[in-house]
């Protein structure tokens, strides 16, 4: 059975910084691109971050680099998505999503950005 599980979400001010983890199981991790979306309420879900595995290569949105750090851990099956000087638009609900010849989701974890 396929899980990626998302933790690490919360209410944070602005200019805080959270860490988002998600655990893959029943696939094998290392093969798979890891990345992380997210949807606001009225907004589509827009890809935040992806890592590569072999080699080990990061993507950002325009929106979050110099903030954000996606790395991951293939002896763990996580990955990680740092975010640094948070802003409220990036209030959303984020997505763990792993991605080979299939596809798989997490259910996200909420991130709230307010004062």
């Amino acid at each position: 059975q396929v899980q990626l599980v998302e933790s690490g979400g919360g209410l944070v001010q602005p200019g805080g910084s959270l860490r988002l983890a998600c655990v893959g199981s029943g696939f094998t991790f290392r093969n798979y691109i890891m990345s992380w979306y997210r949807q606001a309420p009225g907004k589509e879900r827009e890809l935040v971050a992806s890592i590569s595995s072999a080699p080990v290569s990061p993507n950002y949105a325009d929106s979050v680099k110099g903030r954000f750090t996606v790395s991951r851990d293939n002896a763990e099956n996580t990955v990680y998505l740092q975010m640094n000087s948070l802003k409220p638009d990036d209030t959303a609900m984020y997505y763990c999503h792993a991605r080979a010849l299939l596809t798989y989701w997490g259910r996200g974890t909420q991130v709230t950005v307010s004062s």
